[in-house]
């Protein structure tokens, strides 16, 4: 083979077959059987964390609803409670007297009375008005200072 024979290129024979990699051994992208695996394992994980987080966050707003529906149990125990009270009250004999008597159907003994519409406010020193007290006589009013001033010093001079 001479010099020119080696610089000049070969042309390849259209018989021979081709040396070289061919296209299924080739890696996509960089994508090898590993790094598949490492994926598919890394999206399995992710898909479990998933579905924990949702299972966790469901269980949590369970645990939120039936602590309002224990509050909301509480609450209506209580309002029961209440109306029983109440009924038994309004079935009490007294509380149906004193409905009779708002009808104006009392006993035989009692006087049934109203005040006129137009009827003024009582006077300040009316007989049984809370200004008004037996054997008791207004004095100076005092302050609750005064009171303490005079209780550790001794009262004042006049």
């Amino acid at each position: 083979m001479s010099p020119r024979d080696a610089a000049t290129p070969s042309l390849p024979d259209e018989s021979a077959p081709a040396v070289g990699p061919t296209l299924p051994a080739l890696p996509l992208v960089g994508l090898t059987r590993r790094r598949a695996a490492f994926l598919l394992a890394a999206a399995v994980v992710l898909w479990i964390v998933a579905v924990f987080a949702r299972q966790v966050a469901d269980a949590s707003a369970a645990v939120d609803r039936a602590d309002r529906l224990r509050g909301q149990n509480a609450s209506l125990a209580g309002e029961v409670a209440t109306l029983q009270r109440e009924r038994v009250l309004v079935q009490s004999q007294a509380f149906v007297a004193q409905q009779a008597r708002a009808y104006g159907v009392g006993s035989i003994h009692e006087h049934a009375f109203a005040l006129a519409p137009d009827a003024g406010p009582l006077p300040a020193d009316a007989p049984g008005s809370a200004t008004v007290r037996l054997g008791v006589h207004p004095g100076p009013t005092r302050t609750p200072l005064e009171g303490w001033l005079d209780l550790l010093f001794g009262p004042a001079p006049a």
